[in-house]
C-alpha cells in the first residue's frame, strides 16, 4: 500500500508538469524507444520511479511524441552484462546496470563506489556524479554513455554468528560482492569468499559463510534473514548503478526530444537517490522487526535480527581500511589514469588521498 501511495504521487508531480513540458516540445515525428530497467519488476526503483517518471512521464510530458516500452532484466531474459550489450548494439536504447558491471572494460567505474569510502547517500551520489564526465569518456569509446546514476540499499554485513562490532568481523568468511569489498574485509581481518549470489543462502545456512555483505534490502527481498542472526546497520557502499544510453542515438535526437529527456533523467535521479536513502534505513527497521517504522520491505517479526551499529570502531577501522588497503588495490587494478581522476574528481569530495607506495 505504501508502495502505491509513492507512485501515485510521483505520477501526480509528471502529470502536473506535463502540459508545460508538452509546450515546450515542438511538434515532430514520434520517438519510439526501448528501455530495460532493474533486476525485477517490484522493486520500488522501477515501480515508484521508472514506470510513472520514464515510461508515463515522458509520453504525457511530449503530448504523446515520446513513447516508452519499459521492461525489466527478467522479462526480457537478460542478466546485466547482457542488457549494456544491447545497448552497445543498439536493440535497446535505454538500461540500467551496476557500474561494476562494466567495470571490465572501464575499471574507472568501481572508483565511484568503493567499499568504505562513501558511508551515506548523499557522499555516494557526489562521488558518482563527480566521476561522470571521465567515466563517459571511457564509456563513449564503446558507444555508451550515463544519463543518470542512482543507487540500491546500502550494502552492510549480514551474519549468522553474533557481531557488534567491525572488530567482530576478524576470522569470520565474507561473501564479497567486488574486489574493493575484499579488500575492505582482508583490512578489518576477514577473509572474503567470492560466490555467486544465488549461492550465498544455501552458504549460509549450512555454515560455510559466516557473513554476506549485502544491500539491507536486498537481504530482507531473498530472505537472509532466515539464516543469519546479526546485521550491522553501517552502510559501507551503495552498489551504485546508472542508467545508460546508445550514444549514436542519443546524439541523433532532435536537441527539442533530448532535451526534454535531459531534464526527465535529472527528476529521475533526485527520485532514486532519495528512494535510496529511505529504503534503506526502511529494509533495517523491517530486519530489526520494528512494525511501526516497516514500511515497503517484508517484516521480520518472528526472528527479528540482532541490530548493532558500530560507531564506536567506525572512525578508526574504516578510514585506515580504505587508506591503506581499498583505494591502492583499487589504483593498482585500474593503472595511473584513475590515479589521475581520482586525485582531480574525487579525493576533494572523499578526503582521502592517494599515495602511490
Amino acid at each position: 500500500m505504501a508502495i502505491r501511495r509513492v507512485v501515485f504521487s510521483l505520477m501526480c508531480l509528471c502529470g502536473s508538469l506535463g502540459t508545460a513540458y508538452a509546450q515546450a516540445l515542438p511538434a515532430g515525428p514520434k520517438v519510439s524507444i526501448t528501455a530495460i530497467t532493474q533486476p525485477t519488476p517490484n522493486l520500488p526503483q522501477y515501480t515508484a520511479v521508472d514506470i510513472p517518471l520514464l515510461r508515463d512521464g515522458l509520453k504525457q510530458k511530449s503530448n504523446g511524441r515520446i513513447e516508452v516500452t519499459l521492461a525489466t532484466w527478467p522479462e526480457r531474459n537478460v542478466s546485466g552484462p547482457e542488457v549494456l550489450r544491447l545497448v552497445r548494439s543498439g536493440q535497446v536504447e535505454i538500461a540500467t546496470s551496476p557500474l561494476t558491471t562494466v567495470s571490465g572494460d572501464v575499471p574507472l567505474l568501481d572508483g565511484a563506489d568503493l567499499a568504505g569510502m562513501n558511508l551515506n547517500a548523499a557522499q555516494a551520489r557526489k562521488v558518482a556524479e563527480a566521476l561522470v564526465p571521465a567515466a563517459n569518456k571511457e564509456l563513449e569509446k564503446l558507444g555508451i554513455k550515463i544519463v543518470a546514476t542512482f543507487p540500491y540499499t546500502g550494502q552492510m554485513f549480514f551474519c549468522r554468528k553474533p557481531v557488534a562490532s567491525l572488530a567482530d568481523i576478524a576470522g569470520l568468511k565474507v561473501r564479497i560482492p567486488g574486489p574493493s569489498a575484499g579488500d575492505l574485509v582482508k583490512a578489518l581481518g576477514g577473509v572474503p569468499v567470492s560466490l555467486a549470489f544465488g549461492e550465498v543462502y544455501t552458504a549460509l545456512e549450512r555454515g560455510t559463510l559466516d557473513c554476506a555483505l549485502t544491500g539491507s534490502g536486498s537481504a530482507n527481498a531473498v530472505k537472509f534473514t532466515e539464516v543469519t542472526t546479526h546485521m550491522l546497520n553501517q552502510p559501507l557502499f551503495w552498489a551504485t548503478s546508472a542508467y545508460y544510453v546508445n550514444l549514436a542515438w542519443w546524439n541523433k535526437l532532435d536537441p527539442a526530444v533530448r532535451g526534454l529527456m535531459e531534464k526527465t533523467f535529472s527528476e529521475v535521479a533526485d527520485q532514486q537517490w532519495k528512494l535510496g536513502a529511505d529504503l534503506t534505513q526502511d529494509a533495517v527497521d523491517c530486519n530489526a522487526g520494528r512494525a511501526a517504522l516497516c514500511k515497503h520491505h517484508n517484516l521480520i517479526a518472528k526472528r527479528p535480527l540482532v541490530e548493532a551499529k558500530p560507531a564506536a570502531d567506525l572512525a578508526a577501522a574504516v578510514p585506515k581500511a580504505v587508506a591503506d588497503n581499498v583505494l591502492p588495490g583499487w589504483i593498482k587494478r585500474c593503472g595511473e589514469r584513475c590515479a589521475q581522476v581520482y586525485g582531480e574528481a574525487l579525493a576533494p569530495i572523499t578526503g582521502f588521498k592517494y599515495v602511490a607506495r
